[in-house]
């Protein structure tokens, strides 16, 4: 029986780790985690937030999915938003989604991510 989701991964091209790092810690304001010895010599890198973990992972021939993607919950979207904004990350708001405020962004290599913050009251 799967009792948690442990992790999910994205990819990334080579030599995209300094930037990943910038961005994955700064707007997002998630901590790097080491990556085992035994992994750490494939690049990439690892993110957490309390129990919600993001690995990023080289992979050749990289291209971002264009539809999949984490949904991340957040408690303040807007302060996130301006975050992306100053950062220079695209933030794109949608309303589809009844009982949250949420928005799509890009991470520098193009990894799309869904913020999301459930509306209370």
């Amino acid at each position: 029986m799967i009792t948690a989701l442990d992790h999910v991964q994205l990819a990334a091209p080579a030599g995209s780790e300094d930037a990943l790092r910038a961005f994955y810690t700064g707007p997002l304001r998630l901590t790097e985690i080491p990556k085992p010895a035994a992994l750490a010599a494939g690049g990439g890198c690892w993110f957490a937030a309390g129990a919600v973990q993001l690995h990023l992972g080289i992979e050749s021939g990289f291209r971002p999915a264009r539809k999949a993607h984490p949904g991340l919950r957040v408690d303040d979207i807007h302060a996130v938003a301006r975050r992306l904004t100053d950062h220079g990350a695209p933030v794109t708001w949608d309303d589809r989604l009844p009982g949250h405020l949420r928005l799509f962004t890009e991470d520098p290599v193009g990894n799309r991510l869904e913020l999301l913050q459930p509306v209370t009251g």
